[in-house]
């Protein structure tokens, strides 16, 4: 069955670096989109970035670009999501989903993925 794990997550400073994994297990990801999702204490959850499955095109929420980057492992079948430049506004539990889904887009939005991961703590204090 599909399952995804992520892990990485741990306490930084800000202005630190973290590289979150996410491991894919009961399909491909050339032939699913891939999305990273967070959700902070007393938030709603939010889309912060996503890999299409076909030719591994990102996307990001404003808020992250020029800090963290996607990618992914198609050997591995692994997704990666690396964030630098980390701020306080960045903590939160971190998630990864997926969609069957081919072709070039992919979605931010939660409500279009199926499958989701357990999630990883994200901190960014001194």
């Amino acid at each position: 069955q599909v399952q995804l794990v992520e892990s990485g997550g741990d306490l930084v400073q800000p202005g630190g670096s973290l590289r979150l994994s996410c491991a894919a297990s009961g399909f491909t990801l050339d032939y699913y989109a891939i999305g990273w999702f967070r959700q902070a204490p007393g938030k709603e959850r939010e889309g912060v970035s996503c890999i299409s499955s076909s030719d591994g095109r990102t996307f990001y929420v404003d808020s992250v670009k020029g800090r963290f980057t996607m990618s992914r492992d198609i050997a591995k079948n692994t997704v990666y999501l690396q964030m630098n430049s980390l701020k306080p506004e960045d903590t939160a539990v971190y998630y990864c989903a997926s969609v069957p889904l081919r072709g070039y887009v992919c979605y931010l939005t939660g409500t279009e993925y199926d499958y989701w991961g357990q999630g990883t703590q994200v901190t960014v204090s001194s």
